[in-house]
């Protein structure tokens, strides 16, 4: 029996399978595709975008170096000057409904605290370049996957579940539905999944055009839909506002796309050959629950969406890094009460904040007479500078906060990267995926007291750079701060913190 089995090897539940692994649990992960490669996985068709919040996940594991190289993008223009002191300003921001925004209209003195590290920005990827490296990490810890293997069935009791897959049992003390929108494992498990029925069928596609010119790069609105090209050679996005009534099992032939198009964006371009193209809708759904009994779902099997935005995969992995270390202490045995329950308090609005979103993207593109005025005033709002600012609160993945509980500003938040005077950083001491107190008292007020949690949490002390007027932090394995100190820190309130994330000491 493993510990955890995975159903879904993409990028999610590779990364999942890795962090599990790395806190010590045997991991199974299966797949339905045969090959961890394919057409649809590798640019263009399957470029990504990973916003700075998941940079910055990647680096707090030691990955960020890697997955930027095999994307095509040098590591140093992700981070800050290694020798910088204050964090510096936003570079890029992501769109919204194709509307683009200047980051230099960012009030960054409104933003919470950043500290300059190797993770500032985001970066295009693709699927194929992010589970390639996530994949020989899984490997590399142990993870056994096993591919051509759907599920099929799925059995729980009070003590483990049992998974068919490929014809072949499969038994786990937990099992994480980590296999995409139409997730087998959320079907199979009985989550409600509920939400909003889609406007739009979108087509994504690698084509040659006979004269490309008849159509203009970037985000094309028109009273009949959108259509997109972008610098890619060949490469085209498409919204057909027509309910999401096209059937999916249809092939897409280059008749059908043709048409599509040419409804589209009112001219009679022709399309000489379609390479590959995917169909998708604009359906926003999601399960009321990340939990059911020993099953948990994480990613897209848990909430569905447009693309706009390039929401999905940062979503994803934020769950990934949420639950990952959760279960694995639920699995050793360490977790104090109700830790795992928190994996569905903390991430299900999240989840549900990025549903709203897409849907207000779309809301602004749907042809007819009102939706160019709504476009126009929330272009309008957008482009204060208020409006850029809340925008990049909501797609840089740095600004989310749990509530824990406390009106502490840091508390709840991704914790800066806070490098000592050795030159030692907040990231690294989070590599190996523990909890970490940061001491930055002159008298190392807890150390004694960490020791209680030695191999749950790391104690590191000193001098700091810039402590932003923290005495100390307790920082989960995720990277959240679950405590902060004033420059006295107290031992008691940090003991009590340490108790209710990462269980009682040891004796």
């Amino acid at each position: 029996m493993h510990d955890i089995v995975i159903a879904g090897g993409g990028p999610v539940g590779l990364f999942l399978a890795g962090e599990l692994a790395l806190s010590g649990c045997s991991v199974l992960v299966l797949e339905r595709d045969p090959e961890l490669t394919s057409p649809l996985k590798a640019f263009p068709l399957g470029l990504r975008g990973l916003n700075a919040g998941s940079a910055e996940t990647f680096y707090r594991r030691g990955l960020l170096e890697a997955i930027a190289r095999a994307s095509g993008v040098n590591p140093d223009k992700v981070g800050a000057d290694p020798e910088a002191i204050e964090a510096p300003a936003p570079r890029e921001l992501s769109h919204f409904a194709g509307m683009t925004l200047d980051a230099a209209d960012i009030d960054t003195a409104t933003l919470p605290p950043r500290l300059p590290g190797p993770a500032m920005e985001g970066f295009m990827t693709s699927l194929e370049a992010a589970g390639s490296v996530l994949s020989e990490r899984a490997t590399t810890l142990g993870v056994e996957i096993i591919r051509n293997a759907p599920v099929t069935a799925v059995t729980q009791d009070s003590e483990s579940v049992l998974v068919t897959a490929g014809g072949q049992e499969h038994q786990g003390r937990w099992l994480v539905g980590c296999d995409g929108g139409r997730s087998a494992v959320r079907q199979l498990a009985g989550f409600d999944f509920v939400g909003t029925e889609p406007l739009f069928t979108g087509y994504v596609a690698k084509v040659t055009f006979a004269a490309p010119e008849q159509l203009p790069l970037g985000f094309n609105l028109t009273p009949n839909g959108m259509y997109l090209r972008t610098p890619l050679e060949g490469h085209l996005g498409m919204m057909d506002f027509d309910g999401g009534t096209f059937d999916r099992s249809r092939p897409l032939t280059r008749e059908h796309l043709q048409t599509v198009l040419r409804r589209i964006c009112g001219a009679d371009v022709t399309l000489s050959e379609v390479h590959l193209a995917s169909s998708f809708t604009d359906r926003a759904m999601q399960t009321t629950t990340y939990r059911e009994g020993r099953v948990l779902l994480a990613g897209d099997a848990a909430h569905i969406h447009s693309p706009l935005g390039g929401q999905g995969l940062n979503l994803g992995i934020g769950d990934a890094f949420n639950l990952g270390w959760k279960l694995a202490a639920t699995v050793r045995g360490s977790a104090p009460e109700g830790l795992l329950d928190t994996y569905t308090t903390e991430r299900h609005p999240v989840g549900a904040a990025v549903l709203d979103w897409s849907r207000a993207q779309v809301a602004t593109m749907k042809p007819g007479p009102n939706a160019p005025a709504l476009r126009q005033l929330v272009h309008d709002l957008m482009c204060t500078t208020d409006g850029t600012t809340h925008v990049y609160r909501k797609t840089s993945g740095l600004f989310n906060r749990y509530d824990l509980g406390s009106e502490h500003p840091f508390i709840g938040r991704t914790a800066p990267d806070f490098r000592f005077e050795d030159g030692t950083r907040l990231g690294e001491l989070l590599c190996q995926g523990q909890g970490v107190v940061l001491d930055f008292s002159t008298d190392r007020a807890l150390r004694a007291a960490a020791k209680g949690w030695g191999g749950r949490i790391r104690y590191a002390a000193g001098p700091a750079r810039n402590d932003l007027g923290l005495g100390a932090a307790l920082i989960r394995p995720d990277g959240v701060v679950a405590w902060a100190g004033e420059p006295a820190p107290e031992r008691d309130a940090f003991e009590r913190a340490a108790v209710q994330w990462f269980g009682a000491p040891r004796s």
